[in-house]
């Protein structure tokens, strides 16, 4: 029991390091990343812009219903595109209520 105690704290502690959040301001191109911020405003049906107090950012969705309103607070997975504007691919995003929404890419 007290293995598996060992084993659960240590994979809880192993998943906080890997979901450590970074500022937008020090994002680079392909990084995998986690932000939070604000969502400024929805540009297109499938990209809103993310702000923090270092900088914003677009937020690539891609085929999926927008999850999210201007104003939302909402933490952001994904890998920074590595082309010439600066945006995350979201994996997934999880709102201020804890929900998470999967973002799969089925082009």
């Amino acid at each position: 029991m007290r293995a598996l105690l060992l084993g659960v704290t240590m994979a809880l502690t192993a998943g906080a390091v890997l979901a450590e959040t970074i500022a937008i301001g020090e994002l680079r191109r392909g990084m995998m990343a986690v932000v939070e911020g604000n969502v400024e405003r929805i540009t297109d049906e499938d990209e809103f812009i993310l702000a923090d107090t270092t900088g914003e950012i677009r937020v690539y969705i891609g085929p999926n219903a927008m999850p999210v309103r201007p104003g939302d607070l909402v933490r952001v997975e994904g890998v920074v595109d590595d082309g010439l504007r600066m945006e995350i691919y979201a994996d997934a995003i999880t709102l201020a209520d804890g929900r998470i929404v999967n973002l799969p890419r089925g082009y």
